[in-house]
């Protein structure tokens, strides 16, 4: 038997077109491999505009339009006999569409978490789960939605937040369930892992910004990634996901890599090692692991750091992410993949939909 799942989307850019991709490519693939089928009821994008149906969306026309026009307001001219609302904006979308889950992937302020946290509290109070990608709400407010989401029995999920569809946290809560993670160390953010990796190569850290930018890793301003603030949000995410923090990401000791040199490049890789802009969390010695709803002492810290060329993450070049978990069992457990991109944000959507099918 298949199941019908129902979504509201709310941003449909870069990342909600993605998942509609995926979801046209693989919808019969997952109906017959997991037995669900997920259908887009609802669209609330601040820029391309609102619609919904509550028989369900024809993704081929949203698709469409976004790339033809940037507007969604023709499409009930396309679909006629169907009984579409059309206006509502993000907090109607949530509250009165018929959603099963709401998926979240709008423009967020990383300062406040803002829309994405009121659209979040919105789906819970609604009885709707609710699945994001955007590290703000969940950097900042990760406790207080977790609480409320347990509260009105839905689930919340995130995964797109660290390493976008490479799945670090789903790998720390459910394979490594067993083992008490004591550290983690990563490369959370792509874009200064290739300016480092082009600096080695002998670019100048201008040279290689200007690149980074060029090829569209880095942002017109790149403050957020070379000056360690987009990778502090992640470790914060790390330390009180996984660790059982209350880290803000003021607490994180943060340093970026706008002031390396190639004379320091050029240094460590006489002696052998190599620079990488590394997230860590951790606790001080003697800090019990200690259930989730407890503060556990969870510390964090980015800065550039000079790896032995035997350490695992040493080896990660280019625009990659990639995370190693420290844990008493199995040791050191390294994932390395992709840390952005269109199809894999969109496939870390996919992942926690059908982990909250399972779980339902």
């Amino acid at each position: 038997m298949t199941i019908t799942h129902k979504l509201a989307l709310i941003g449909f850019g870069t990342v909600g077109q993605g998942l509609a991709e995926i979801l046209l490519a693989k919808g019969d693939a997952l109906a017959d491999r997991y037995g669900v089928r997920f259908q887009v009821v609802a669209v609330s994008d601040l820029l391309k505009g609102s619609l919904y149906d509550p028989a369900g969306l024809n993704l081929a026309a949203l698709l469409d339009l976004a790339r033809r026009t940037g507007k969604l307001h023709d499409y009930a001219g396309q679909q006629p006999g169907r009984a579409l609302q059309s206006g509502w904006d993000s907090l109607r979308t949530i509250r009165e569409s018929n959603a099963d889950t709401v998926v979240e992937i709008s423009w967020t302020d990383v300062q406040t978490g803002q829309p994405a946290i009121d659209h979040v509290k919105a789906a819970f109070e609604s009885g709707k789960n609710a699945v994001l990608t955007n590290k703000g709400p969940v950097a900042l407010a990760y406790r207080e939605l977790a609480e409320l989401a347990a509260a009105h029995g839905v689930l919340f999920r995130f995964e797109g937040t660290v390493m976008s569809g490479t799945p670090t946290i789903r790998l720390a809560q459910n394979a490594l369930a067993g083992c008490e993670i004591r550290e983690i160390q990563g490369i959370l953010n792509g874009t200064t892992n290739y300016i480092l990796t082009q600096m080695e190569g002998g670019q100048s850290y201008a040279d290689a910004l200007a690149e980074a930018q060029r090829l569209g890793y880095a942002e017109a301003d790149p403050t957020a990634d070379v000056e360690g603030w987009d990778a502090a949000g992640k470790a914060v995410i790390l330390a009180n996901v996984l660790m059982g923090g209350t880290l803000r990401v003021a607490d994180v000791d943060r340093t970026g890599i706008n002031g390396l040199t190639l004379a320091d490049v050029a240094a460590a890789k006489a002696a052998g090692e190599r620079w990488k802009l590394v997230a860590r969390v951790w606790r001080e010695a003697g800090e019990a692991a200690g259930p989730i709803v407890a503060d556990t002492g969870a510390r964090a810290s980015v800065r550039p750091t000079r790896l032995p060329l035997s350490h695992p993450l040493a080896g990660v070049a280019g625009a990659v992410n990639a995370c190693t978990f420290t844990t008493d069992l199995l040791g050191d457990v390294t994932l390395v993949g992709p840390g952005a991109g269109r199809m894999e944000t969109g496939y870390a959507v996919l992942g926690d939909l059908l982990e909250i099918v399972r779980e339902a």
